[in-house]
């Protein structure tokens, strides 16, 4: 008979809706992904009650060095990756949901040492980011002169670290909040230009420092989150894409990056391990 073959073991760190969906995936199609839930870890574990089985409820996150896991999915904050990204490297293959912060270049530096250092990998899925390979291809060729993302939400799908809509009332249009580097974006709204900081990291010859983002409250879009990305190369070239994203109000993230999240997961083993 011919082996079995190994399924990936896979932790989710994180259980909000973009958790949920990962979660409910690798429980429902797993096994014919090559995969497997090897832990399932939330600030409130209370919230894991009655939805997780309770043998993949880890209940400090610091208990995940004694489970047997191939890769890591943080999916909360860019506090945990600052925390604990180190520490999953030394374990495990590690896929960064929050890469907003890897703007901090000390963080980013230390991770990509402990991959190198431990023989894992540090991934970044695309999330909303659409063209990401392409942004990637033209900056590795030493084509990318330039690139500016702007993203236009609802006030109410908004995190920012600021005061910067305290102010908002419903009916007021649109109004551009911030524009400027994405490594500042990164610091003032770490839960919402994910899409940008992915973009910064394609486009690794820019950096945080050279991306442009701008952050855009629209009280319009009540449906719907817009990314617009603006390329621009050599000889000029240029490519503009704008991708609206099905989103409800208050919603962080669109409905459509939830399915970006499980192709990005696939496509890192497609086959499970060997």
């Amino acid at each position: 008979m011919a082996d079995t073959p190994k399924l990936l073991a896979v932790g989710i760190v994180g259980y909000g809706h973009l958790g949920q969906h990962l979660v409910e995936r690798i429980q429902r199609e797993g096994k014919a992904a090559g995969l497997r839930l090897a832990f399932v870890w939330n600030r409130n574990t209370d919230k894991l009650r009655g939805s997780v089985p309770e043998e993949f409820i880890l209940q400090q996150l610091s208990q995940f060095t004694e489970r047997n896991v191939d890769l890591i999915v943080e999916v909360c904050h860019p506090q945990i990756v600052k925390e604990f990204g180190a520490q999953f490297l030394s374990r495990a293959h590690f896929m960064v949901g929050s890469p907003s912060a890897l703007a901090d270049p000390h963080l980013n530096q230390q991770l990509h040492q402990a991959a190198a250092c431990h023989g894992r990998t540090l991934y970044v899925p695309s999330g909303a980011l659409w063209g990401g390979q392409d942004i990637q291809r033209l900056n590795n060729n030493g084509t990318l002169s330039a690139l500016f993302i702007r993203m236009s939400k609802h006030p109410s799908c908004f995190r920012l670290t600021g005061d910067l809509l305290s102010d908002w009332e419903e009916g007021e249009g649109r109004r551009v909040l911030f524009k400027g580097s994405v490594s500042d974006l990164c610091t003032l709204a770490p839960n919402n230009v994910n899409t940008m900081a992915a973009a910064a990291i394609a486009a690794g010859r820019l950096g945080f420092g050279g991306v442009t983002g701008e952050i855009v409250s629209d009280t319009e879009l009540s449906q719907f989150h817009v990314v617009e990305v603006e390329v621009t190369g050599a000889n000029g070239f240029f490519v503009k894409t704008v991708r609206r994203n099905p989103a409800q109000l208050g919603a962080v993230t669109g409905s459509a990056t939830y399915n970006s999240f499980w192709s990005s997961l696939l496509c890192m083993f497609p086959t499970g391990l060997d």
